[in-house]
């Protein structure tokens, strides 16, 4: 696989991830805290499995990161915040990766 190829295929897959309302609605609310899950959960009014799939290609797509904390009675809880990013696509942007010169 060239460069060219793996940018446009990360371009899809970031692009995908963004195209459904609910994964938008994670961004925000995400936007300047990191959330436990429950509580994210509990705010956007979804289930925590609907939950977990959505973060799932959100994380795989670079817009959020999650981490583990493990409370003193040994249970695991998982937070994610939204990681820096900075999207730009436009015509001259799909061209670039999707043409081979």
């Amino acid at each position: 696989m060239t460069k060219k190829s793996a940018e446009l295929d990360q371009l899809a897959t970031q692009l995908a991830a963004l195209a459904s309302t609910q994964r938008l609605k994670i961004i925000g609310a995400l936007a300047g805290s990191e959330l436990h899950i429950s509580e994210l959960a509990r705010r956007l009014g979804m289930s925590r499995p609907l939950l977990y799939a959505h973060l799932g290609k959100l994380e795989a797509a670079g817009f959020l990161v999650g981490r583990l904390e493990v409370s003193k009675e040994g249970k695991a809880h998982k937070y994610f915040k939204v990681a820096p990013f900075q999207l730009k696509v436009d015509a001259k942007v799909i061209h670039r990766l999707a043409i081979d010169d």
